[in-house]
């Protein structure tokens, strides 16, 4: 499933909206890379969103 490691960031459901206002159903899909983190000490290759990502790096 598409959930970050760190913050459990997972798909959103929604609708899209066309030009004469019809809807239909979308999905927004989080920008999820593979990255090798630091969790609980140890080093773990895991799917980490880029918000997370960044504030990992920065710490």
């Amino acid at each position: 499933m598409k959930r970050c490691a760190v913050c459990g960031k997972s798909v959103m459901y929604g609708n899209q909206i066309s030009h004469s206002h019809r809807l239909t159903r979308r999905v927004w899909k989080p920008n999820l890379q593979s990255a090798t983190i630091i969790l609980d000490g140890e080093k773990v290759k895991t799917s980490v969103c880029t918000k997370c990502l960044k504030t990992v790096a920065r710490a």
